[in-house]
């Protein structure tokens, strides 16, 4: 796909959520789990202008409904986070304990509760350790700085194996910004919002409306394209900070510098997406599936995203098998309107059927493209013009064994 003139001028860098002006982080071991961080903190040195999408999971996780309520005003200055405990489905003390995580927080800091986003990631229905928690706040609150980020992103990792960080720089009106992001995610992934946990940061001047429009549209195109085992966890949340501190005018309706911000925060969440993906549990390999001449844009998405999530399909790109008709069987279950009569299927540059039937193709050079790091399928309905991407993984036998024992 060619590159907008926008696109080209977005230039990635490195440091993640500290990235932007005006932005410290920090990320310790507060003993959650054995011998890891796991309790991060982030922090805008001014109020910041904010955004959160959230779990469409009936049964949500206190941390997400406290931040929920926080960002009924549009505004933040601080996000706290911990790994190694999810804070569900844990009764009235759920919420005294994501209230307590808000409140000490802020009392470190110098700012109301209300200003404080509260995240938190791990077992489900676990009590959650407060002191060591309110411990490890206070050490993070104490290492907070600018070029925390990496920490911070260590901090919230749960099984998995790479941090997820991703910045890059643009101009809006002919000033100089910078957008950041870290996320977290390797299991139970299958966001019908965004990915397990992910926060974007920039010193970008946005009205809180504009940021949550924006917000939504890049999560329905990165982070709700992804998926690992078809699990919506109750704790996902994408939180996004803008402090202003690049100086230009603020961005309070659609035009130019709206779109060039759409375009950076889209360009962050898909990084951080895929790094996602990539980073499945027990996973191989990363799956890409772009579905092409759909009759709308939602067909496609749809048809993707079941590709991408079918069991049968990340099982036969785990053994290497070009078994082409899961793939067009998962299309046909997805809810996508399409003639199967007239769909055309490649894996890489391997054209393995041509309208809805058998085509003769190399096996061996299928097998051989299946056992690369990427593998990509190519859906091509020939209906009309509507595309989507979505990203998933391999299925392995790791992923049984990582999950038959996560408790233990």
């Amino acid at each position: 796909m060619q590159k907008t003139q926008m696109q080209k001028t977005i230039k990635s860098i490195a440091g993640g959520v500290t990235a932007p002006r005006g932005f410290s982080a920090a990320g310790v071991a507060a003993g959650i789990k054995t011998g890891a961080k796991d309790v991060a903190l982030l922090a805008s040195d001014r109020p910041a202008d904010a955004a959160g999408v959230f779990t469409a999971n009936l049964v949500k996780a206190f941390p997400v409904l406290v931040s929920m309520r926080h960002l009924a005003d549009g505004s933040a200055q601080a996000v706290v986070v911990n790994s190694g405990n999810a804070n569900a489905c844990n009764g009235p003390r759920g919420e005294t304990d994501a209230l307590a995580m808000t409140a000490e927080t802020a009392r470190l800091l110098g700012m109301s509760a209300e200003q404080v986003l509260v995240a938190s990631t791990g077992v489900i229905g676990q009590p959650m350790p407060i002191d060591r928690v309110l411990e490890g706040i206070r050490r993070a609150a104490a290492e907070l700085r600018p070029g925390g980020g990496a920490e911070a992103a260590a901090a919230i990792m749960t099984t998995d194996t790479i941090l997820k960080e991703a910045a890059v720089t643009f101009e809006l009106d002919g000033c100089p910004v910078t957008l950041g992001g870290m996320a977290k995610g390797s299991g139970m992934i299958h966001p019908n919002m965004a990915t397990m946990l992910a926060f974007v940061t920039t010193d970008a001047a946005i009205a809180p409306a504009m940021l949550r429009q924006a917000l939504r549209q890049a999560a329905d195109r990165t982070f709700n394209m992804i998926t690992v085992d078809g699990d919506t966890s109750t704790n996902d949340c994408i939180l996004a900070l803008a402090n202003g501190a690049a100086g230009h005018p603020p961005i309070e309706a659609a035009g130019p510098a709206y779109a060039d911000f759409c375009a950076a925060l889209e360009e962050v969440c898909r990084t951080l997406a895929v790094a996602v993906a990539r980073d499945g549990e027990g996973a191989t390999k990363l799956l890409e599936v772009r579905v092409l001449g759909a009759a709308t844009d939602a067909d496609a998405a749809l048809a993707a995203k079941a590709v991408a999530g079918s069991s049968l399909v990340k099982a036969a790109v785990f053994g290497a098998d070009a078994n082409w008709g899961r793939v067009l069987c998962a299309a046909g279950y997805s809810g996508a309107i399409f003639d199967p009569g007239t769909v055309d299927i490649y894996l890489g540059g391997i054209k393995v059927a041509e309208n809805g039937g058998a085509l003769p193709f190399d096996e061996q050079a299928a097998a051989l493209t299946l056992e690369q790091k990427e593998v990509l399928f190519t859906i091509d309905f020939k209906q009309g013009s509507g595309q989507a991407t979505a990203w998933g993984c391999d299925l392995t036998y790791d992923y049984v064994r990582i999950n038959g024992s996560y408790r233990t």
